[in-house]
């Protein structure tokens, strides 16, 4: 099911004020996170919510492949029969992750303490990412890992035989890295400790306790150490899944550049390792507001009420702030195209392992429609062209990914020129309704050819 085959040209034109509610899907980290540990339980877990984007279908489709029974009902509730924490069956086909970097590597994680072997694989963006760096901590469980060189896929994982538990601090801020161990130490007996020197997204630490595993957060001299007690027996849960904040970034950056704008997104988990965009935002004089704030499942929720904010300014955006925000970096260097001055971002060397190399493809794109850009390994600097000044006219790559993708359309809606991408498919992955989403509040997005 690897997407993409066929290209999508795509173009945004320069639209009106964009107005309305955008309600975006269900949060990604916390749909691919339901579907996995649903699978680990024994009973049923109900998930209302959920992302039924590529990336998410894919990993439902891998659970159906180690054996938990996976359905949806017409109203889009979905049910997940586990087989138990050690329960995974073997998989009869290769597991094809499409785009979803976040899935195959929790996925390994989940097998790779249990007696079987999976063949992983994904469309040619997947194919080309660095699997070592979940795969090198797999191996002191005593997993194998077989790859392509560089440990790309496809690649098959001999899952321990014998697990041992493991303590390992995670070398660079990766939730995907901290989630796979941490699902790997659920079949390994003992306990497994993960430490990480900054804080990563939580989710997994989250929905593990809520499952009913034991697990601890303690703050440490040496980081944040995670303590997870092996070989739990995970009780099934009713799971509500908050929309997602990644996705919310495209409609509310959009509101924030294009003239006359005001949007409600509404629902929005606002768990505060996610919600960095939001809070930098503010910090360049953003007009952008928090609105009936609450608790659901656990996480935080408000609805976001973005406006037409002319008098935005670059910051530089603190480096311990990447982790909460690292995927919207692309979306954040469109609004800094926007404001005036310098918006510096540091400590972000993980963009350049994403599903692209994401401070090349924003930094080429950029520049192709009249955006001054620095950037180093681990930094880049957008040079602002104040409100409604950037030149636009240019098609971008978007090197399949889909946040570039969706940067780019928003970039173009204010914009003096249009902006267009040579393929807009990879949209799909994560955000299969933005191109009707953001029609309905006004942009102006064609499908060329």
């Amino acid at each position: 099911m690897s997407a993409h085959a066929t290209p999508i040209p795509m173009i945004s034109h320069p639209c009106g004020a964009l107005s309305g509610q955008a309600e975006v899907p269900g949060d990604k980290s916390i749909s691919h996170r339901a579907l996995i540990l649903g699978a680990l339980c024994v009973g049923e877990t109900v998930i209302a919510g959920l992302l039924e984007g590529e990336d998410v279908l894919a990993t439902a489709q891998a659970m159906r492949d180690f054996g938990a029974e996976v359905t949806r009902d017409k109203d889009g509730t979905w049910h997940v029969n586990g087989v138990g924490v050690g329960g995974f069956a073997e998989p009869a086909t290769v597991i094809d992750c499409g785009n979803a970097g976040t899935g195959v590597r929790l996925i390994m994680g989940a097998m790779a303490t249990q007696p079987i072997t999976a063949t992983f694989t994904g469309d040619a963006s997947l194919n080309s990412r660095p699997m070592a760096r979940v795969t090198d901590p797999l191996a002191l469980f005593g997993a194998r890992a077989l790859g392509r060189s560089g440990g790309r896929l496809p690649m098959t994982i001999e899952g321990a035989r014998a697990p041992v538990p493991v303590r390992y601090t995670v070398p660079v801020p990766s939730a995907q890295v901290k989630s796979a161990v941490l699902l790997a130490g659920l079949n390994a007996p003992g306990e497994t400790v993960v430490i990480e020197k900054e804080a990563t997204r939580d989710h997994t630490e989250r929905m593990l306790a809520g499952f009913g595993a034991e697990i601890a957060v303690d703050d440490a001299e040496e980081g944040r150490v995670i303590t997870l007690k092996g070989r739990p027996e995970l009780a099934p849960q009713t799971i509500a899944v908050p929309r997602d904040p990644s996705s919310a970034a495209f409609p509310v950056c959009a509101a924030l550049i294009v003239p006359g704008s005001d949007v409600r997104v509404p629902g929005i988990g606002l768990n505060p390792t996610r919600a960095g965009l939001f809070e930098t935002l503010r910090e360049m004089g953003a007009d952008l507001s928090y609105e009936n704030q609450r608790e659901e499942g656990g996480e935080p929720v408000a609805d976001l009420r973005a406006r037409y904010s002319p008098d935005m300014t670059g910051i530089e955006v603190p480096p311990a702030r990447a982790a909460s925000m690292i995927d919207e970096y692309p979306i954040l260097s469109v609004v800094a195209a926007n404001a005036t001055g310098d918006t510096v971002m540091r400590g972000v060397k993980e963009l350049r392992v994403k599903e692209s190399d994401r401070i090349e493809a924003m930094a080429r794109g950029l520049r192709a429609n009249g955006v001054e850009v620095e950037d180093g390994e681990d930094w880049w600097i957008v040079k602002g062209c104040g409100a409604g000044q950037v030149p636009g006219g240019a098609t971008v790559e978007t090197f399949l990914d889909h946040r570039i993708a969706m940067s780019f359309l928003c970039l173009g809606m204010a914009a003096k020129s249009p902006v267009a991408l040579d393929d807009g498919a990879p949209v799909a992955t994560s955000f299969p309704i933005f191109e009707p989403l953001m029609a309905g509040l006004g942009a102006d997005i064609r499908r060329q050819g």
